[in-house]
Formats: structure tokens, sequence, C-alpha cells
């Protein structure tokens, strides 16, 4: 069974912080499509970083140069470094994995492409 499960979340000022974690367990971590997502309250899920199945990592624009999305494949964990973070980046964060499917097209990936979600791991911004 496929289990994701998120920690590091929590609450910073504006400039902090915050390095998420997502182990997962029940399969092998390889090149499947792996992302992190992130859910405001009274708005959509969006795309904050793609692992891509070559290696490659696109992020959404409101957080390039500042996250940075990571996995380790020996661990079966995938990482987010958020660093000088904005009040605007206040959510729930999610990591999610493709099992099965690979993605390669340098772009964020839809929801729908990926199988396995996390619970979820709040991230608060205060200014």
């Amino acid at each position: 069974q496929v289990q994701l499960v998120e920690s590091g979340g929590g609450s910073v000022q504006a400039g902090g912080s915050l390095r998420l974690s997502c182990a997962g367990s029940g399969y092998i971590y390889s090149n499947y499509c792996m992302g992190w997502f992130r859910q405001a309250p009274g708005k959509e899920r969006e795309g904050v970083a793609n692992i891509l199945s070559g290696g490659s990592i696109s992020y959404a624009d409101s957080v390039k140069g500042r996250f940075t999305a990571s996995k380790d494949s020996a661990k079966n964990t995938l990482y987010l470094q958020m660093n000088s973070l904005k009040p605007e980046d206040t959510a729930m964060y999610y990591c999610a994995v493709a099992v099965g499917r690979y993605c390669y097209a340098p772009q964020l990936w839809p929801s729908q492409t990926f199988n396995y979600w996390g619970q979820g791991t709040q991230v608060t911004v205060s200014s």
C-alpha cells in the first residue's frame, strides 16, 4: 500500500525558511513523476514544483528562486526547501507521486497526473 507522509510545516515570519519532507512507503522511488502542491483557504490547489522523470525540476513562477525541490531515492523521501517565505505562501502543502506514470515535459503537471497524495502539512507565514 502506497503511503506518503509530509512533515516540517509550521508558522514562521515573512522572510523565514521551512523545509518540508515527504516520506514514501509501499513503492520504490524511481523516475515516477513527483510533485508538491499547495492549497490556500478558498483557493484551488496549485502546483508548486514537479520533479520530472528525467531529474529536472519545474517550478511555479511564484516560487522560483525561493523554493527548491529535491528527492533522496535511497530514503524514499521528497523535500521542499522554502526560503524567503511570504504571507502569500500560507497554505496546506501536499506531496504527490504518480506511481507508474512518467513525466518529461518541462511544465507543472496538473494534479490529475498524480495518483497518490500525502495528508498535507500546514505552512503559515505572518507579516
